[in-house]
């Protein structure tokens, strides 16, 4: 028999191949803002610790390579993941002159690449493991431990994100604070409205239409666009109602942020209550009936319970979507993780860029890894309860 090759094996083991071999590891510059000099394993690490990160990196590439067992190439996978993990931030220790405190050393494209192949490498073992829900939010819980047992340790402390971050650790916890209010709260205000208003839109077939097609064309509005437009009429609110900028309504600030995020929620809570009311089946329905449910027990304790997994994917949706959005937010002094993006986009600062993007993309992973869960929990449920 001859080898056999796994079709994304080979994707992997090509992106891999080229991160590890092409494209620079590491990227030292002499400042924050200057132009980076390019370093590759070899050069990036010490010499004994290079060769046997590249072995690492190979023999994983190889086993992604073949079609090998689920469990070699789960092991091979954690292996890479580790070795790169520990190693880069042994490369700024490395590449940073003793007692230097200017230069900067930062994660380069092929350490990037090699991450993105061996975590696909991860992601399609555990696929085919076909993992519980509660078993991927465990690997998840697993993953973000590691993080912060690196971030802990001081492992990466030489890394130039992790400098941007030691000199501004308290406005981050304060804008990560403002990003999660900003992202949670406004997903809270369109389920308030959202649920209400969708059921209605269920009940009373003429208002459906034009409820969707006025949260159709909103959702069409460009996010920067839509900041700017409530700019005056909140404003006016805060000049002309007594108490309104005491509780902070301003034409600028968190208020826009919050409303132009409520708005874009509400489409996807009103149209997958809708969606989820009208799945629910006949029969179900017949049988309340026929037990004497009036039509708001029968909406709470038959119609909701079925809809629920639908409504929960639309929220799902709005949580990923408003957590990429608040980044936008700082554009009208609404704060988050943006403050640094766009900073370091003024500044020419790509790892104060990363400080803001980083923890935005983690988190919008987090939440869709939780909710993902939470629905297939809720569906296996709802069939459970369908069949009996």
């Amino acid at each position: 028999m001859g080898i056999r090759f796994d079709k994304l094996g080979v994707v992997i083991a090509a992106i891999a191949a080229y991160g590890a071999f092409v494209a620079p590891f590491a990227t030292f510059r002499a400042n924050r803002i200057v132009a980076g000099e390019p370093r590759s394993i070899i050069e990036a690490l010490p010499s004994p610790m290079g060769t046997i990160l590249l072995a690492i990196l190979v023999a994983t590439g190889l086993v992604a390579l073949i079609r090998t067992p689920l469990t070699m190439r789960l092991v091979a996978s954690l292996a890479a993941l580790a070795s790169l993990a520990l190693l880069i931030g042994v490369a700024g220790s490395h590449l940073t002159p003793e007692g230097n405190t200017f230069a900067r050393v930062s994660p380069a494209s092929g350490f990037w690449l090699l991450i993105f192949a061996y975590t696909l490498l991860l992601a399609d073992v555990l696929t085919r493991l076909q993992l519980s829900p509660s078993g991927r939010v465990a690997v998840l819980g697993a993953a973000a431990a590691a993080i912060w047992l690196l971030l802990a340790s001081g492992q990466w402390d030489s890394l130039s994100i992790l400098k941007e971050y030691a000199s501004r650790a308290d406005s981050f916890w304060n804008e990560a604070r403002r990003h999660v209010t900003l992202a949670l709260g406004s997903l809270v205000a369109a389920v308030l409205v959202g649920l209400p208003l969708g059921i209605l839109c269920h009940r009373v077939e003429g208002l459906r239409a034009a409820v969707l097609n006025v949260l159709n064309i909103i959702q069409t509005i460009p996010s920067i666009a839509l900041f700017g437009i409530l700019i005056a009429p909140l404003g006016w609110v805060a000049a002309h109602v007594p108490g309104a900028a005491a509780i902070g309504i301003r034409g600028i600030g968190v208020a826009p942020a919050f409303v132009a995020l409520f708005l874009y929620s509400l489409l996807p809570v009103v149209a997958n209550t809708v969606v989820g009311l009208a799945g629910v089946p006949r029969a179900a329905n017949d049988a309340a009936r026929g037990m004497g449910m009036t039509g708001w027990q029968r909406l709470a304790g038959v119609e909701f319970p079925l809809a629920f997994p639908v409504i929960l994917t639309g929220i799902r949706i709005v949580l990923v979507q408003n957590i990429g959005l608040a980044t936008i937010a700082t554009l009208i002094g609404g704060g988050g993780f943006g403050v640094f993006v766009f900073q370091g986009v003024g500044q020419t600062a790509m790892d104060l860029v990363l400080l803001g993007a980083v923890p935005t993309v983690a988190l919008a992973f987090a939440a869709a890894i939780i909710l993902d869960a939470a629905v297939e929990i809720v569906a296996t449920r709802r069939s459970i309860t369908v069949s009996a």
